[in-house]
């Protein structure tokens, strides 16, 4: 099987998997826990857990050239690379979306070491973490479904599927992104997309409208007119960059 369908599979299962562990976290830590769609994109997928699945898959596979003779310090180091990658991949999605669209996804500013509120050595360690479980607990299991597909070549229309949901959702997102930057910009402020979501949310139930899960920018009043209802509340709480 080529590496290109063995990353696109990978990618596919990395960001269902990760929408899934964001919208867990997410919505547990909170006491109303309410329910709100997590990330970027409109439907059930986190593109950055799928990078970071394809980066561990790789960084792992590495194991096999044994470039270190100690067993003990050859995993040290994978799982020493696997926080770097995932920290190099975490700073420059943050970095794209401040810099590029105004909008933080996530903010580690009340953590020490932090850069930008983007990274923090507390994650990089939390990554680390994550990939000594990856490594033991998920790895093998990614191989055997790996010697499934190559079995099963037909689910291949499955992943292409994705993919082409995928982009849609990926134009639709980017071309709503583009309305909360010109918002950011004219204002001055750095948008929490995450803080948006929610405060519609609440604005909806309050009217007692019907909340739309995986639309959760929809509400009965035009996007620019939310936004101007809800500039109060970023200005107080969104920190400037």
């Amino acid at each position: 099987m080529n590496l290109f369908l063995t990353l696109a599979f990978l990618f596919f299962i990395g960001s269902v998997g990760g929408w899934v562990l964001e919208l867990l976290y997410r919505n547990f830590r909170k006491p109303l826990r309410q329910w709100v769609n997590p990330g970027f994109c409109t439907g059930p997928y986190v593109p950055l857990y799928g990078f970071g699945l394809c980066a561990l898959f790789l960084i792992a596979s590495l194991e096999n050239l044994h470039l270190i003779e100690n067993p003990a310090a050859n995993k040290l180091a994978l799982f020493l690379g696997m926080a770097v990658c995932m920290t190099v991949l975490e700073y420059l999605a943050g970095i794209l979306c401040l810099d590029v669209f105004k909008v933080r996804l996530w903010d580690y500013s009340g953590l020490w070491g932090n850069v930008r509120g983007i990274i923090c050595p507390l994650f990089s360690l939390i990554w680390a973490a994550l990939g000594a479980v990856y490594y033991f607990l998920i790895h093998p299991y990614i191989l055997e479904a790996l010697r499934w597909l190559s079995g099963n070549l037909a689910f291949s229309f499955v992943i292409g599927l994705f993919f082409g949901v995928f982009l849609v959702d990926l134009a639709h997102s980017a071309h709503l992104t583009v309305h909360l930057k010109a918002f950011a910009e004219r204002n001055d402020v750095v948008v929490a997309y995450e803080r948006i979501k929610e405060d519609i949310r609440a604005r909806t139930e309050r009217a007692r409208g019907k909340y739309h899960f995986f639309r959760p920018f929809h509400s009965d009043t035009s996007l620019p007119e939310v936004l101007k209802d809800l500039r109060e509340s970023f200005e107080s709480r969104i920190r400037k960059e």
